[in-house]
C-alpha cells in the first residue's frame, strides 16, 4: 500500500494565520492546547483537500492524533535532554525553538550525571505535575500526551546518539568519532541510556504504552557505513531492546548505510531522505518492509512542479508496491500549488491519506 503522511510547519503558520510560537507555548500545555487547536482549526479550513496536519516533522501521525490530546512538554528529543543538562530554551516566534548550543563541550565523562538522576531534575519534576494535574481534571474530554510522544499511540521520537552528541557538543563531535573514538563511545552510550530512562519515565507517567520507537538519526548521513555501525548500530539495538522496534530517520542520502541498518536487529521501518536509492532499499529490504521518504525540499520550492513529479514517479517504480508512506512537511519557501501537483500525483496513482482519528 502507498500512503501520504503530510504535516504543516510551524514556520507555515506563523506567516499564513499569524500564530506565535513564543516561550510559554512549551512551557504550558494548556496555552499550548489552545494554540494547537487554533493551528489544527486554520489548517482544516485552508488545505482541507490535503488531508494534512499540525504536528512536527515526521513525528505525529493523522491517523492517531485526537484534538483532545494535550502536548505536555512536547519539545524536540535532543532539545529536552540538553536542557536536562544545562541549556536553555530559544523560542522562536515563526520557527522551530532550539536550545543553546554546545551544553556539554568541555565536560568531563565522570562529570555526566546518572541518566537516573536526571529524575530529580526540576524540568522533569514540573512535566510530571502538568500530566497528573492534567489527568486528574480531564474528565474524558482531553488526554495528557506526555514528552516524547506526539499523539495517542505508543511511538515516542528520540534523536540518535549521534545526533544528540553532534548537538550537544557540536559539530566537532563528527570529527571526534576518529580522533578520539572510546571517548565518543561513552558519551554516545550515555546518551542512548539517557533516553531509555526519560522515555519509560514518561511512558509510564502517561499511561502509554511503547508500541514502537522513532529514532531520528538526522546524522547519519554524515558518516560513512564504517562509523555507522561502530557508533549508531550497537546503540539502536539496544533501543529495540530495551523500548520496542525502531523506526529508524535519516535525513539525507543514505544508500551508503543499507548494508548497516540491515544488519540491526530489531529495525521495524526506515524513514528516508529522497536522494536515497528505493530500489537499493527494496533490493535488500523486500516489499513487505515499510519505508517512508520524503521528496527533495529544493524541488518543492520550485515554480515549477514537474522536478517533484518525475521524484514520484522514480520512487513510484523503484518501489515495484512495496509498503510506502511519502511524507512531506509543508514548509514557508514550498510552493503551495506544487505540493498539491505532487498530492495530485500521489492520489491518482492509488496513494491513499490514512484518515483522521478524530
Amino acid at each position: 500500500m502507498i500512503s501520504i503522511e503530510a504535516s504543516v510547519s510551524k514556520g507555515w503558520l506563523a506567516r499564513e494565520a499569524g500564530v506565535s510560537f513564543d516561550g510559554e507555548y512549551y512551557l504550558d500545555p494548556e496555552y499550548r492546547h489552545r494554540i494547537d487547536l487554533r493551528c489544527h482549526g486554520f489548517v482544516r479550513r485552508e488545505l482541507s483537500e490535503l488531508g494534512i496536519l499540525y504536528t512536527e516533522s515526521n513525528l505525529g501521525r493523522r491517523r492517531f492524533h485526537r484534538e483532545s490530546q494535550v502536548l505536555v512538554g512536547g519539545i524536540q528529543p535532543n532539545m529536552i535532554l540538553g536542557m536536562l543538562l544545562g541549556a536553555e530554551l530559544i523560542p522562536s516566534a515563526s520557527l522551530d525553538a532550539d536550545i543553546t548550543p554546545n551544553c556539554l563541550a568541555g565536560v568531563e565523562l565522570e562529570e555526566l550525571p546518572s541518566p537516573r538522576s536526571l529524575l530529580e531534575h526540576e524540568l522533569v519534576r514540573t512535566l510530571d505535575a502538568q500530566i497528573d494535574d492534567l489527568r486528574d481534571r480531564r474528565e474524558g474530554r482531553r488526554r495528557p500526551i506526555p514528552p516524547f510522544f506526539w499523539d495517542v499511540s505508543g511511538r515516542p521520537a528520540i534523536h540518535g546518539a549521534l545526533t544528540t552528541g553532534q548537538k550537544l557538543l557540536g559539530e566537532s563531535f563528527l570529527m571526534d568519532l576518529l580522533l578520539d573514538p572510546p571517548r565518543c563511545r561513552a558519551v554516545t552510550e550515555w546518551i542512548v541510556e539517557a533516553y531509555v530512562t526519560l522515555v519509560r519515565h514518561f511512558a509510564e507517567m502517561g499511561e502509554m504504552t511503547i508500541e514502537e520507537l522513532h529514532v531520528g538519526e538526522c546524522s547519519a548521513c554524515l558518516v560513512n557505513p564504517v562509523l555507522f555501525e561502530q557508533f549508531v548500530v550497537p546503540g539502536l539495538e539496544l533501543l529495540a531492546r530495551e523500548l520496542g522496534p525502531v523506526r529508524l530517520h535519516s535525513c539525507g542520502p543514505s544508500d551508503h548505510l543499507l548494508d548497516g541498518c540491515a544488519k540491526i536487529a530489531g529495525l521495524s521501518s526506515l524513514d528516508l531522505g529522497g536522494e536515497t536509492s528505493l530500489a537499493a532499499v527494496r533490493s535488500r529490504f523486500g516489499g513487505d518492509f515499510p519505508v517512508s521518504i520524503a521528496p527533495l525540499a529544493t524541488d518543492l520550492s520550485r515554480k515549477d512542479p514537474e522536478p517533484v513529479l518525475a521524484w514520484a514517479r522514480r520512487v513510484l517504480e523503484e518501489n515495484d508496491d512495496g509498503e510506502l508512506t511519502v511524507l512531506y512537511h509543508l514548509e514557508p519557501e514550498y510552493d503551495l500549488l506544487v505540493v498539491k501537483a505532487l498530492d495530485a500525483l500521489l492520489r491518482g496513482r492509488g496513494a491513499v491519506c490514512l484518515p483522521s482519528g478524530e
